[in-house]
């Protein structure tokens, strides 16, 4: 799908649905990059929340992440289908992110030890904590030791609510702004904050 037609579709959908879309544009090439690149070098087994167009889940399999062991999530009816029909050898689900844990189970894309890492394009800045929590939790209890979550924001701070990053025990790193991005935007990495227990 050409860049042009994958913006056009993603903002008519906005139009649609303001409140389920993170943004008017589709993320860049240069933010998938940077995304990927915040991951565990090794990392095998992937999930992606909020897939949109694929931009992301393109840079994944380009980086050599499996299909077979890539899990997608996306809530919205038509972005899934465009999905679906990009990566047909990606488990795709159009599904809400709260239920990762379950939802990953449940397809058997997880390694036993649990996921290396989940890129998110979802609009964590706009939600009210209560949601970022349900969405954050759901996503370590599938993550495995050592796994990061990957987010990048169009805002100028951590998207995560500091009292929900405590309550979770998580450390926020900012990997970086990627200025060529329309709009710009920043990506930040958390992780299981080991210190909490030494």
């Amino acid at each position: 799908m050409p860049a042009y037609t994958q913006q056009l579709t993603f903002f008519r959908e906005w139009i649609k649905h303001p409140l389920q879309m993170a943004s008017v544009l589709p993320s860049g090439r240069p933010l998938a990059r940077m995304m990927v690149s915040a991951m565990p070098a090794d990392a095998r087994c992937v999930i992606e929340l909020g897939g949109g167009t694929g931009v992301i889940t393109e840079a994944l399999i380009r980086h050599g992440v499996s299909p077979a062991q890539l899990l997608v999530l996306e809530m919205n009816a038509t972005m899934h289908a465009i999905l679906r029909r990009r990566f047909p050898q990606a488990q795709v689900l159009c599904a809400d992110a709260r239920h990762v844990n379950e939802l990953a189970q449940r397809t058997g894309v997880l390694a036993p030890e649990g996921a290396d890492a989940i890129l998110s394009s979802l609009g964590l800045l706009n939600m009210p904590p209560a949601l970022q929590h349900d969405i954050v939790s759901a996503a370590f209890a599938v993550l495995r030791p050592g796994g990061v979550f990957v987010q990048y924001t169009y805002g100028w701070r951590s998207p995560l609510d500091k009292q929900v990053q405590q309550q979770l025990g998580l450390r926020c790193t900012r990997v970086g702004m990627v200025w060529r991005n329309l709009p710009p935007a920043q990506v930040y990495t958390y992780v299981r904050d080991d210190r909490r227990d030494s």
